[in-house]
């Protein structure tokens, strides 16, 4: 247990647990609406509050989750009113973001291609008592949302004109999913980065679907998932030396095509216990009605 006896290490292994539960919690409302790469455009818009906080030598987690925030809300806005070019204006948006973050990085006097890496790609070793702080608050109101709204989400995500047709405020609830995205990114920028964030917020998600059938049951598994795989990505960049970001990811990579090839023995199964309870059924109706004739006779 050497990886504990670290104070970096041992920051940087409770920012993993946070992002491995909030990331999939996240996503699954993401996955539902078929926004898989919605978290990947705030990664890049992200950028600029990251530059921001450099160059105004403020917290750079804070102020990504403003910019955030507020790039999410566009985005939103753009989903509603874009027609034939929205898709345009969110790439403008997308890349526009990340260009603005390098820029003000490179302008600010503590800003180096360093400190742009761990934000790209994550760091171990520059998680901060501060960031923990922020993380944790961060970590709490996205929880927060997606398990205590988790019904009304659900509704939203499977489909709105059904929802709004149940009086839920549809709006409302798609710029709540929006902006818990927009924080989730910048909660989890610290551990595997800004450009591979979305990667965490779906891949879980998308293992856990090859052998569950209720969301309930996806919610629970993908947030497992998520963790261990943040975990063992965190330990194993410790050891190798290798980046964190990119570890979680492969490992959640190795996770999706592992219970995809349990998948289809599994279904088989499930095929042949139906097959079989379909034809008890049909051994015990015709037996059933000859009771009942002879008790007519």
């Amino acid at each position: 247990m050497e990886f504990l006896t670290p104070p970096f290490m041992q920051r940087a292994l409770i920012a993993a647990v946070l992002v491995g539960v909030i990331a999939p919690a996240v996503g699954i409302y993401l996955v539902q609406r078929r926004q898989a790469l919605m978290g990947d455009g705030i990664g890049h818009i992200a950028m600029t509050g990251v530059g921001l906080g450099f160059l105004l030598s403020t917290s750079p987690v804070w102020m990504a989750t403003a910019v955030a925030v507020v790039g999410a809300v566009v985005m939103e806005l753009i989903r509603w009113y874009g027609r034939t070019r929205g898709d345009i204006a969110l790439a403008m948006l997308f890349y526009g973001g990340m260009a603005g973050g390098v820029l003000l990085i490179n302008l600010s006097d503590t800003g180096s291609n360093a400190n742009l890496t761990s934000y790209l790609f994550g760091s171990l070793a520059t998680v901060s008592a501060e960031d923990i702080t922020a993380i944790g608050l961060l970590a709490a109101f996205v929880l927060l949302v997606t398990v205590g709204l988790r019904r009304q989400l659900f509704a939203v995500s499977q489909d709105e004109e059904f929802a709004r047709v149940t009086g839920l405020p549809v709006r409302v609830l798609n710029l709540l999913v929006a902006v818990t995205a927009a924080v989730t990114v910048t909660v989890a920028m610290r551990v595997v980065g800004l450009l591979l964030v979305s990667a965490l917020m779906v891949v879980p998600v998308a293992a856990a679907q090859q052998i569950t059938r209720s969301f309930k049951v996806t919610f629970v598994l993908s947030v497992v998932i998520g963790v261990a795989v943040t975990l063992a990505g965190t330990v194993t960049s410790y050891y190798q030396d290798v980046p964190p970001g990119a570890t979680i990811v492969l490992l959640a990579i190795g996770v999706f095509v592992g219970l995809t090839l349990l998948a289809a023995p599994l279904a088989r199964s499930r095929a042949r216990r139906s097959e079989t309870a379909s034809d008890r059924c049909t051994l015990e109706v015709p037996a059933t009605r000859r009771a009942a004739d002879d008790v007519h006779v």
